[in-house]
């Protein structure tokens, strides 16, 4: 990779530009305010499985499906795939995450003169994360896989800055944490790669359950 498309790359993934995802704790809040989560061994056990299924299962494989369509010129494909997305998400909150990044980088792909399919451009429409993500990512000249393993960063350290804040969790702790997690992105992003349609998807009932609740906690210091 020649340092243009690496400094291309590490913006996409960074945590505060340009979509603001640190604002969201994908449900992390609740659960270490209710005490399902305690230290830093049950954070770091909570963010692995629920990032690693989301990831192999839904996002990852999302990017994939929009490469394809967006590199064969097929927007209606891209359309269903972003369609899919939104569909996928199983609280309101973790919609608004989505919705509200995609919208972000919308405005960012907007500045760049990103070559964006028509629904994107319908007034307030409802575009994924990863749809915009992949959009951005090819005008940027990444490989999917590349482009892929940048979203993983993305969820992963997002979510161990949430617990850095919430648990709370001291800086040399978070950073041990980040490495050790980011351990799977590679297996992640090989796996996702074979996942077909049929298997797409998937129901993860305590992160649901923990972001519907965190709507109406008391105090919080996320959105989600």
């Amino acid at each position: 990779m020649d340092t243009l498309k690496l400094l291309r790359l590490l913006q996409l993934a960074s945590s505060n530009l340009p979509v603001g995802g640190y604002t969201f704790s994908q449900g992390l809040e609740y659960a270490i305010e209710e005490g399902w989560l305690n230290d830093a061994s049950t954070v770091k056990h909570w963010i692995k499985h629920t990032s690693t299924m989301t990831l192999v299962h839904a996002d990852l494989p999302l990017i994939y499906r929009q490469y394809r369509s967006i590199e064969n010129g097929n927007s209606e494909d891209s359309k269903k795939w972003n369609q899919y997305a939104l569909a996928i998400r199983e609280s309101r909150e973790l919609l608004l995450a989505d919705t509200a990044m995609g919208e972000a980088l919308l405005r960012l792909a907007k500045s760049m003169e990103v070559a964006l399919p028509e629904y994107c451009l319908i007034p307030r429409a409802k575009i994924s994360f990863t749809s915009m993500f992949s959009l951005v990512a090819i005008h940027m000249k990444l490989p999917a896989h590349e482009a892929c393993s940048a979203y993983a960063w993305t969820v992963i350290e997002n979510q161990v800055l949430a617990a850095t804040k919430l648990l709370p969790l001291g800086q040399t702790a978070a950073q041990t944490m980040l490495y050790e997690l980011t351990e799977q992105v590679a297996e992640c992003v090989h796996q996702a790669a074979d996942i077909d349609d049929e298997h797409m998807g998937i129901s993860l009932p305590g992160l649901a359950m923990a972001s519907a609740k965190h709507e109406t906690q008391y105090s919080r210091l996320y959105r989600s």
